[in-house]
């Protein structure tokens, strides 16, 4: 990721060419940055937060004779004679500048929060149709489109309430803080990477994605748990705690808990489709969202040179490409993974007398009855029996995910857009 401050920014409340001294007096003369480059070596990288910018205000005005340059927040602020201690006499200025950028903080942070919840709140019943699409074996409609996707959510909300939509949720974010906490401590406690520096190698590469798949491996019995809640038909379904999904995980781990049939696979077979799936998704992700960035980047550069770009655009320019490139790397990875995901649900609930709701109906509940012995026997008894459109059961969700992703980004950039332009 690539740090978002403005040009001539050096997180000290610097502004322009020089910056007051009043430590010393005025006695020595205050460093100039002619360039980025020299502020790359005082610069620190602010945290990387959807839609921030890490701006600080505070600064005043410069030494009387040195003109201050413009900036994007406004135009070229007129020198106050007064020396170094003085301050412009007009504070008007000032203060709207100041609002304008807290208002781009905060609408950054907006905006970043808004994609947030699209991802983990708004889409969550398409990802729970598309789940009980992908492990109902007996379904003879496929849901390949939207239409019929929307038709049965409408069927399970008549029938069993809201509620049949929205389960699951809070498993959901329980195995995220798990995958992003078992990441922090195994890094700590190992050499491996958590990240990849820019000067990259193929044995830090190799160690990172060693580091990925320690991950998947810690959280997949969570997984496993918080997928039955997701596709467990609210019919039958008991009112479980937010902690059932640790409590199932760790219970399947140590053999105790719910008891399930002879079906059920080990853990250890399912080692390696969990990982297969998500190192694979990882990879592409990344890869797409590095080339979708440098792909915006090149072609803000030619369509809006520097000296010719307004305020708005220039924000606008500073928040949307990475949100923009993170939608383009999660589509293009779920469906490229999506036969893969198929597989990797439908191994990890079979055995656990789950009972699923009837995708064809929308009213019936069916049972998980499969015999798979293995990922390669999975593959094989879906092309048999249901064909290589099997593999895609529930791709409609998929299609209304995404463009509801991508509509919730649009209306976020055209309000961002207006409160930009009156508050310039």
């Amino acid at each position: 990721m690539h740090p978002r401050r403005p040009d001539g920014f050096d997180g000290l409340g610097y502004r322009g060419g020089t910056r007051d001294e009043q430590g010393f007096g005025g006695a020595f003369p205050a460093r100039s940055f002619s360039s980025a480059s020299d502020l790359g070596h005082w610069v620190t990288t602010p945290p990387d937060i959807p839609g921030s910018r890490n701006l600080h205000w505070g600064e005043k005005s410069p030494p009387y004779g040195v003109p201050a340059p413009s900036t994007p927040e406004g135009p070229e602020e007129e020198p106050f004679p007064g020396g170094s201690g003085g301050s412009a006499p007009g504070q008007s200025s000032g203060e709207g500048r100041w609002e304008q950028e807290q208002l781009s903080r905060f609408a950054g942070f907006g905006i970043g929060l808004a994609s947030l919840f699209t991802e983990n709140v708004l889409a969550h019943p398409c990802i729970v149709l598309r789940r009980q699409c992908q492990v109902n074996y007996h379904a003879r409609h496929y849901h390949l489109t939207p239409f019929t996707v929307i038709n049965i959510m409408y069927s399970f909300n008549k029938t069993q309430g809201p509620r049949a939509l929205w389960k699951g949720m809070g498993s959901t974010f329980i195995v995220q803080g798990i995958t992003l906490g078992a990441e922090g401590i195994i890094s700590e406690f190992t050499p491996l990477p958590r990240e990849v520096s820019h000067k990259w190698n193929p044995k830090q590469i190799g160690e990172h994605l060693l580091l990925k798949s320690l991950t998947y491996i810690v959280a997949m019995p969570f997984y496993s748990a918080s997928l039955i809640e997701t596709v467990q038909s609210e019919i039958i379904r008991d009112n479980a705690g937010i902690l059932e999904c640790v409590k199932e995980g760790i219970g399947r781990v140590i053999g105790m808990g719910v008891p399930h049939s002879k079906r059920l696979l080990p853990l250890l077979s399912l080692i390696f489709p969990t990982v297969l799936h998500g190192v694979l998704h990882y990879i592409i992700s990344s890869i797409i969202q590095k080339f979708v960035l440098l792909l915006l980047k090149r072609k803000t550069y030619h369509s809006h040179p520097a000296e010719s770009t307004s305020p708005v655009q220039s924000m606008l320019d500073a928040y949307f490409p990475e949100l923009i490139a993170n939608f383009a790397a999660s589509l293009c990875s779920d469906v490229i993974l999506y036969p893969l995901e198929t597989v990797l649900h439908r191994l990890h609930i079979q055995g656990t007398r789950t009972i699923i709701d009837n995708t064809d109906l929308g009213y019936e509940v069916l049972p998980i009855n499969t015999q798979y012995e293995g990922m390669r026997d999975c593959v094989n008894t879906i092309k048999q029996e249901e064909g290589m459109l099997g593999f895609y059961k529930g791709f409609g969700a998929v299609i209304i995910q995404y463009t509801l992703h991508a509509a919730v980004l649009q209306i976020t950039k055209i309000i961002y857009s207006t409160l930009l332009q009156n508050s310039v």
